[in-house]
């Protein structure tokens, strides 16, 4: 992969990942404490815990195909509790590392085979699809959390 390919995949991606920022900017402005905190069940995730846990994977997930060391507390994300404010903020500061490091991204970054965590090496643009993918998965949990919350008799 050439420098204006990796260029290309890295705005394209990028755009891909403004755009799940905007939709749960969308899903959390609005919200109280109460709905943002609130598990549907015993074992299942808050919106706050969505939105802290998704961040968190992504900045993991990029700054390992930078190389860049992570000190990331996966299972601090299960345990927020945060209210719109908090989570806009978290949005705010994934965007600002969206541009700091996907336009900071090489061919290298992209196509040579990275370690992420306890899990084996994977291509770097493996690791933005899939880590993409998780972002949307996320997105739509929150999106069942809020109708649930909403359905409550």
């Amino acid at each position: 992969m050439d420098e204006e390919s990796a260029r290309t995949v890295a705005k394209t991606v990028a755009a891909l990942y403004q755009q799940v920022h905007d939709k749960l900017r969308e899903q959390v402005r609005d919200l109280d404490d109460g709905t943002l905190n609130w598990r549907p069940l015993p074992k299942a995730n808050s919106i706050a815990v969505l939105v802290a846990h998704s961040l968190g994977s992504e900045i993991e997930m990029i700054r390992a195909l930078r190389m860049i060391p992570t000190d990331r507390d996966r299972d601090a994300e299960f345990k927020v509790e945060a209210d719109a404010r908090d989570l806009l903020a978290l949005l705010d500061q994934a965007d600002r590392n969206l541009e700091e490091h996907l336009g900071a991204l090489t061919p290298d970054d992209l196509t040579e085979m990275r370690p992420r965590g306890d899990r084996p090496p994977r291509p770097g643009i493996d690791w933005l699809i899939s880590n993409y993918g998780h972002a949307r998965e996320h997105l739509a949990q929150i999106e069942l959390t809020k109708q649930l919350y909403d359905s409550r008799t």
